[in-house]
């Protein structure tokens, strides 16, 4: 499989990446890196290092659990503890990094983010944790990459640059070609998480739908693959292709909305994948207005959009068989005295009509576009992933990513978030639910109902009346998406870049099931 490289270097691209990993087999204690990262179990007997780690507990010897024990290293999941080696190894400095009672992929790639934050001042850094096979190595990779993000595009001054110069992954198979393969799909998988957290940080302000539409067609032309496409449409298109929607939404903002289709056409796809994003670039809740602390973190409302739009340049670097058309709907909702109203009547592409009663569940509403015009495309699948309700957070909490649909699709669904480490849950869409949403005395379907329970399942049921009964997943990725608190694991403040990993991994499973 050849991998497309990607020039680096800004928001409308991929994040500025300064450091050089590579995959290496070298011992951990003989290495000479300024850093060597290593894992440590909690076991019944008290702290043990991880595999990757022999020949620094080897050179430690029996003083090495006692050491442990005495700097209060237990292995617990979230622990670094960062000391010097006096020359026990060759590295002047070791960092422990605690894997928890099972060295799982996703409790690698959890350690290996903690203990990129805890390197500081280092030109090279080895990371022996357990990198046996390929998922191991994919999350070694993953987890310091993007546990080492920040985003400082806004900070005054010169920033100061803590990102090691190299980055080894130590490796006992670092030559065999399935660990090579893991490790630099790992990079283009972390190059497309990093861009989508850069475009969910960015100000609302300076990326309103057509600065969001222009930066995506950017980092589409930077790549320079002819089996990829970009193209953006404006008001006049949308209003010609019947999308009220999208122009509802959008109204009542200064910035115009726009869509973006992408279409990643390789020869002789194995399958065709349709991918839809909400990209609420900044959601006030219109006249339907949200609370000034509601507000605060509604740049994040477009972070549906950067998840499919990043995970289909992923799929297109890796040069997966599988077509993908992607349709990201942007839209900023404002209140104005031209802005939507509860009570209006929109007419959707396909010519369905929805009565208005809530403006702040604006979401819904421009996904319904895009997915009628994805199902236009007579794709095997379509998987919309949104921001949409605050319910599924209330019911899943700020970390499990809700699903709803066809029972084949979600499963699968489920199955690449398994393997990429991201968390899901399936939810239910009952048949109450749908009796709920097609209750409008005056149109086909009810936007909301305002009753107080089941929201989550209330949108998920209305976009399905847009699917035209299509395989078809939604992901409500409204409590993963953005981080309010401190940083934990690979996770870092603000965009988390969740989805984009399950995405590609459940392409690459449509790939190998064909």
């Amino acid at each position: 499989m050849k991998l497309h490289r990607a020039e680096r270097g800004t928001v409308d691209d991929y994040p500025a990446q300064v450091t050089t990993y590579n995959l290496r087999s070298a011992s951990p204690a003989k290495t000479r890196a300024d850093v060597v990262v290593v894992g440590v179990r909690k076991t019944g007997k008290g702290p043990a290092l991880a595999a990757g780690a022999e020949d620094v507990a080897e050179a430690w010897g029996r003083r090495l659990r006692p050491m442990l024990v005495g700097l209060g290293v237990k292995g617990t999941a979230g622990e670094a503890v960062k000391i010097p080696t006096s020359g026990a190894i060759n590295a002047p400095v070791v960092i422990f990094a605690g894997l928890g009672s099972e060295a799982t992929p996703e409790a690698i790639r959890r350690a290996a983010g903690v203990a990129a934050r805890a390197v500081s001042n280092a030109a090279s850094v080895a990371l022996a944790l357990p990198a046996q096979d390929a998922a191991e190595v994919r999350a070694v990779t993953e987890g310091f990459r993007l546990g080492g993000y920040a985003f400082t595009a806004y900070k005054s001054g010169k920033q100061e640059q803590n990102a090691p110069g190299t980055v080894s992954v130590l490796s006992p198979g670092a030559r065999r070609q399935e660990l090579i393969a893991a490790f630099e799909e790992a990079q283009v998988v972390a190059d497309a998480v990093a861009a989508t957290r850069d475009w969910v940080n960015t100000p609302p302000g300076d990326l309103t739908p057509p600065v969001f539409a222009d930066q995506v067609a950017a980092a589409v032309k930077k790549l320079k693959l002819k089996q990829l496409s970009c193209e953006v449409l404006g008001v006049e298109e949308l209003a010609e292709l019947g999308c009220g929607g999208i122009l509802g939404v959008g109204q009542g903002s200064a910035a115009p909305p726009r869509l973006v289709r992408l279409d990643y056409s390789p020869a002789d796809p194995v399958a065709h994948l349709a991918l839809v994003g909400k990209g609420i670039t900044f959601d006030s809740g219109g006249l339907s207005i949200k609370t000034a602390q509601g507000m605060t973190t509604m740049k994040c409302d477009m972070a549906g959009a950067a998840t499919v739009v990043q995970a289909t340049l992923a799929i297109a670097r890796l040069g997966l068989p599988v077509r993908v058309t992607s349709y990201a709907p942007m839209a900023e909702n404002m209140p104005s005295g031209t802005a939507i109203r509860p009570g209006d009547i929109l007419t959707m592409r396909g010519g369905k009509t929805v009565e208005v009663t809530n403006t702040d569940a604006e979401g819904r509403l421009v996904l319904a576009d895009a997915l009628v015009l994805a199902g236009e495309q007579d794709p095997d699948q379509i998987i919309d992933v949104a921001t949409l309700t605050g319910a599924m957070v209330v019911a899943l909490g700020e970390r499990v990513c809700g699903v709803l649909g066809g029972e084949e699709v979600v499963a699968q669904v489920l199955a690449a978030g398994e393997t990429a480490g991201e968390q899901h849950w399936e939810m239910p869409i009952p048949d109450d639910i749908v009796d709920r949403v097609r209750a409008s005395k005056i149109a086909d379907v009810l936007q909301s109902d305002g009753a107080r329970w089941g929201g989550g399942l209330y949108a998920a049921a209305f976009l399905r009346e847009f699917t035209a009964d299509r395989a078809w997943a939604h992901l409500d990725i409204a409590g993963p998406a953005f981080v309010t608190g401190g940083a934990s694991g690979y996770w870092t403040p603000g965009g988390t870049g969740f989805g984009v990993a399950t995405l590609v991994d459940h392409a690459r499973a449509l790939a190998a099931r064909a």
